[in-house]
């Protein structure tokens, strides 16, 4: 199917109730009154008239209908967002700890627990404080006044005055100009070639036509408006858009809640949808939760059976679950996410929401509109053709003087965005623009979708120039200028010229047709009826200016694993075109209306082949977006207006950019300040290298937890007596973690960020279950050194050397672990710790060797090692690491042919 390209009409739509519109909202309830009514029964129904309100009626209304805002949800306080980041299972699973140590009389350590629940949670509640202090900063950017025509009293003249927004009442009368926001949904009273910038509610990326019913709709009204689109109804216009040219005078129908933005804003759902983050975390917890559940027991029985002592059984049991589970986890996920916001921040990232940050690492489908994405929302000269479709200058010089006079005219005010490029153009082709004098302009009219300027060269000649929509000036010529002169147009000619057109839409142009006509030198003005007889002299194209930067943003956006998809309420043949531009094979486009037949299993399968998706309107947005996710998929979604608010909320992150609407802000956990994919993509980056420190806490401190269980167990067994001390195994869990904190900090393997990441239990015990049981034999044969050392008689001082032993080595490993398993490779000078990691490692071995010879050996029934002891633990480490970077290297191994089997899976 081709679409022929309307100039006059955003992206080329076709004219309202066309077939290849979107199927957007349609006009309903009252709303669907105020459009089908004459405009002097609309005034009648809102008791108002062309002189406006009186102030009184104004602040009656203003009180019965409240504020001209939309009334969102409002930023939490700090109690709701301290007990929302409460309720995360990692910080309830260290309020259970809390609670046991709590119950085994550990005072100390629940009190050390309380302190990582109250930072874990003030650095989250901190960083989204941060990002409302942020978003406040920018609404107060934002323009908020309207020009309002009010009555100080009922028989006082009409006064043109400013006022904010926020105090617009139905039944209001107000004045539009260019660069106006539309402060309400209003429907037109008067025009003059107005046009308003819809794209933030429909995507489509030029302006669209707005007038006044025709004189015949004035008074009989403008017809059932049920079955048309909000916004193919080009008398109503609504809260958001803003006025791109002309001039319009208007009375408010609809304001706050009540207006179409408003009741878009009240579909948003009140809950977020449970994003990968939250899956992941919820299985992690589950998986640490089914350890401790499996474990803790065992310890328990295997001890029972074997010595009898129920009670120190217990204990010992309940100690073991607590080293088991690692208690900093909450902490280190605040700490690595608040650092990675923070890196992002500088990146100009707003991170609004810290698990947003694991999202972005985690995307593997990233969705986007064209506009301000792909491209600068900008348009340009892209071609200035004849007749038979070959290059000439004299039609944009003809089509620049068009442009150049309409602006002149009074009723114009502002240059519209295509004869801003068409003038742009003719100055950097150096095109003769002077020696003309303007002599008239019949301003451009929707109903004709041309516009025309009259201009004097000399005496007795007038020169009238048209430049609008193909057929609209088609059907005002006679003739086509050639290269070989002016010839009669045809029923042939026209239909080529229909195809050479069709051609150039497919490329993703946009075509206007110019013509001219010499007329004799007149007294009076001009008038749309002079537009006859004329000569097509050819066409000038136009194109969306796409981002120098796109199409390397899509390239490292694929070279992480994120495949883009662009879900825009614009032409398919705009869209096909701008993504060729960036690098995107569009593929076989589908249409919104394709979509609205499609079941989930259909639509599932349809979003998994399809690239891009047009004419879509919001639902369908953010039906793609659930599609996707219901497919397996992590998604982000990058959008900026009213008509993205809901896709943003039901992404696993939203995305969208400082310039957006309020309602777009507000749904969105990433803010870019600035405005293109390269910041998504370092943004996913970071969000990988984020979760990469936090997956090489979780891979250390549960593998060699889990190896401690075993050689618990195994201890439980061989020994007559406990391993280590319930208190001992609580210490030194807690130097463990606290010497893992600074993996927040450091460097990440290249190789490690280019696939996207998120939590996988299923993963992680395949990991656990290698490496773990490495410090299970490490453990066994330092319990036989010890054992040795020792003697066979379990005297107190024996256990007490080998509590320490064990103590000591078990440190010793997990400081020799931390830099083992921190990385892929090896330790090497060129992949080594950062330097925090580096001093906490240190801190650790220094605790190990020094505390028992401590005065706290003591209190922690410590004892000191002889010499030859502890040269024998030396030896231990040194098996361990051997031992650990075998498994490390098997690991690699299976990882890397697994990836290589799921990219094979995927790329067929």
């Amino acid at each position: 199917m081709a679409w022929a390209p309307d100039p006059f009409t955003a992206a080329g739509a076709p004219a309202p109730g066309g077939a290849d519109r979107p199927r957007l909202p349609q006009v309903r309830g009252r709303l669907a009154e105020y459009a089908s009514m004459p405009v002097l029964q609309v005034l009648r129904r809102l008791e108002s008239g062309p002189r406006g309100l009186t102030e009184e009626q104004a602040q009656a209304r203003l009180v019965r209908h409240g504020e001209n805002v939309i009334t969102g949800s409002g930023a939490p306080g700090r109690a709701a967002r301290l007990l929302r980041a409460a309720t995360n299972p990692f910080v309830l699973i260290l309020l259970a700890l809390g609670g046991v140590s709590a119950v085994l009389g550990a005072f100390g350590a629940t009190a050390v627990i309380s302190v990582m629940v109250l930072v874990s949670c003030w650095l989250q509640v901190r960083q989204e404080h941060r990002f409302d202090r942020v978003a406040a900063t920018l609404r107060a950017m934002v323009s908020t006044t309207a020009t309002v025509v009010r009555r100080a009293r009922a028989q006082a003249s009409p006064m043109v005055r400013e006022i904010p927004i926020d105090q617009l009442v139905p039944g209001d009368v107000v004045n539009l100009a260019p660069g106006d926001m539309v402060p309400a949904d209003i429907r037109l009273l008067r025009s003059t070639g107005l046009s308003v910038d819809q794209a933030v509610l429909t995507g489509e990326s030029l302006p669209a036509a707005k007038h006044t019913a025709t004189d015949q709709a004035a008074t009989s009204g403008p017809g059932p408006a049920g079955d048309l689109g909000a916004f193919d109804c080009p008398w109503l216009c609504f809260m958001g858009s803003t006025v791109a040219t002309g001039t319009g005078t208007a009375v408010v129908v609809a304001t706050g809640a009540s207006t179409y933005f408003g009741v878009m804003h009240a579909r948003l759902p009140a809950r977020r949808a449970e994003t990968a983050f939250d899956r992941g975390v919820k299985g992690v917890s589950r998986a640490l939760i089914g350890l401790m559940l499996v474990c803790a027991p065992l310890v328990f029985v295997v001890n029972s059976a074997v010595h009898g002592l129920r009670f120190a059984a217990l204990w010992f049991a309940i100690s073991v679950a607590v080293g088991m589970t690692p208690e900093m986890l909450p902490v280190m996920v605040s700490t690595a996410l608040a650092r990675g916001a923070k890196v992002s921040a500088r990146r100009k990232v707003i991170i609004k929401r810290l698990p947003a940050l694991h999202n972005l690492g985690a995307v593997d489908v990233l969705c986007v509109d064209k506009t301000g994405t792909l491209t600068h929302d900008r348009i340009t000269v892209d071609c200035h053709l004849d007749p038979e479709g070959h290059p000439d200058p004299e039609v944009l010089r003809w089509a620049a003087i068009n442009s150049a006079w309409a602006a002149q005219d009074d009723e114009a005010i502002l240059v519209n965005e295509l004869d801003e490029a068409l003038l742009t153009h003719a100055e950097q082709r150096d095109v003769p623009l002077d020696g003309w004098t303007g002599v008239d302009v019949i301003p451009f009219d929707p109903a004709r979708r041309r516009g025309s300027v009259v201009v004097r060269t000399g005496l007795g000649t007038e020169t009238l120039i048209t430049k609008g929509g193909l057929e609209q000036v088609l059907e005002c010529c006679t003739r086509l200028r050639t290269r070989h002169g002016d010839t009669p147009l045809t029923d042939a000619n026209r239909d080529r010229l229909r195809e050479l057109t069709d051609r150039h839409a497919a490329d993703g142009v946009r075509v206007l047709a110019v013509a001219v006509a010499d007329q004799p030198v007149r007294i009076g003005g001009y008038r749309p009826s002079d537009e006859q007889d004329l000569t097509l002299v050819g066409f000038v194209g136009f194109r969306d200016q796409p981002r120098p930067s796109a199409a390397a943003a899509i390239a490292a956006l694929a070279d992480r694993g994120v495949t883009v998809k662009v879900l825009t309420g614009d032409h398919p043949l705009v869209a096909a075109r701008i993504c060729r531009d960036a690098g995107i094979d569009p593929g076989r486009i589908v249409l919104g209306e394709d979509i609205a037949g499609c079941d989930d299993a259909e639509l599932r399968e349809l979003v998994g082949q399809t690239t891009v998706f047009a004419r879509v309107d919001p639902e369908q947005k953010a039906h793609i977006v659930r599609a996707l996710r219901a497919a397996g998929h992590t998604v982000g979604f990058l959008g900026d207006g009213v008509n993205d608010a809901m896709a943003l909320r039901d992404a696993d992150v939203g995305i969208t950019v400082e310039s957006a609407v309020d309602i777009a802000r507000e749904s969105a956990d990433v803010v870019l300040l600035r405005e293109n994919l390269d910041a998504v993509a370092e943004a996913v980056t970071d969000g990988r290298r984020t979760f990469a420190n936090i997956t090489k806490y979780l891979e250390i401190a549960i593998s060699s937890n889990f190896g401690n269980v075993l050689s618990m167990l195994a201890a439980s067994v061989i020994l007559p007596f406990l391993p280590m001390l319930p208190m001992q195994i609580l210490v030194q869990n807690l130097c463990f973690d606290l010497c893992l904190l600074p993996l927040a900090f450091d460097h990440v393997d290249p190789r490690t960020l280019r696939r996207p990441r998120r939590f996988e239990p299923a993963r992680l015990t395949r990991f656990v279950l290698l490496l773990g049981p490495m410090n299970t034999l490490a453990d066994l044969t330092a319990f036989a050194i010890l054992l040795h050392t020792t003697g066979s008689h379990p005297t107190p001082a024996a256990q007490a050397l080998f509590h320490t032993g064990w103590f000591v080595e078990n440190l010793l490993t997990q400081a020799a672990a931390v830099h083992l398993l921190r990385s892929p490779r090896l330790p090497s000078l060129r992949d080594h710790a950062a330097l925090p990691v580096l001093l906490g490692t240190l801190a650790l071995t220094a605790i190990a060797v020094a505390l028992p010879y401590s005065p706290l050996a003591p209190v922690l029934q410590m004892a000191a090692l002889p010499a030859a002891c502890v040269l024998l633990l030396l030896l231990v480490l040194v098996l361990y690491c051997v031992l650990i970077s075998a498994a490390k290297a098997r690991w690699n191994k299976a990882t890397s042919l697994r990836s290589h089997d799921v990219a094979k899976a995927h790329s067929s």
